[in-house]
């Protein structure tokens, strides 16, 4: 027997399936705000994985993200063009953290959870991210979630699944010597 989430797993890797069903959803997503909150996630499987319940004290959050590098200032003189440093400039981050902490910056009492994909066109990227209040007293009384009411400003310092991955802790061995505790820290150790 195959569990809810199965099927809404399914649905979701179902590309055919999933094209028809975005394509209404993205048209409406377009129009609206920059960070929007939900009543409940879009992803249901994802969310659960990630620690989302339905209760007082968590909030699910959808944000827009503009996809592709940064456009910096272009310099007006001094350089050769190809010295200009204008193109190929990527940001550090993944454009998941960047949502993360936009999301956060507009909620600023709560924490940051975790997040999801949830959409992307040419032009932009959706995430879904799922915010937990620390101070409300369903959160500290549950067992499961009550560690992170000793956390705080957790996204901007990339403890967060996709900052972990951004910053290179899903590698292990060799080829990651340099990857703990940061690579700022491994900079200062040398020389």
């Amino acid at each position: 027997m195959k569990s809810m989430y199965a099927f809404i797993a399914e649905t979701w890797q179902n590309e055919e399936q999933m094209r028809t069903l975005m394509w209404e959803r993205l048209q409406k997503w377009r129009r609206e705000p920059v960070i929007v909150r939900l009543e409940r996630p879009t992803r249901l499987n994802r969310a659960r994985v990630l620690g989302y319940k339905a209760k007082r004290g968590i909030i699910v959050v959808r944000v827009r993200v503009r996809r592709g590098g940064r456009l910096p200032r272009r310099p007006s003189r001094g350089r050769k063009s190809r010295n200009q440093m204008v193109s190929r400039l990527t940001p550090k981050k993944g454009l998941q953290w960047i949502a993360e902490e936009r999301a956060n910056r507009k909620y600023p009492n709560m924490e940051v959870l975790g997040s999801y994909l949830v959409g992307e066109d040419a032009k932009f990227k959706w995430f879904e991210v799922i915010l937990v209040d620390r101070s409300c007293p369903d959160i500290v009384s549950d067992k499961d979630l009550n560690w992170i009411t000793k956390q705080k400003g957790r996204v901007y310092r990339g403890l967060t699944p996709a900052g972990r991955k951004a910053r290179g802790l899903r590698r292990r061995g060799r080829g990651a010597e340099k990857v703990r505790p940061s690579y700022r820290a491994n900079f200062r150790n040398e020389g």
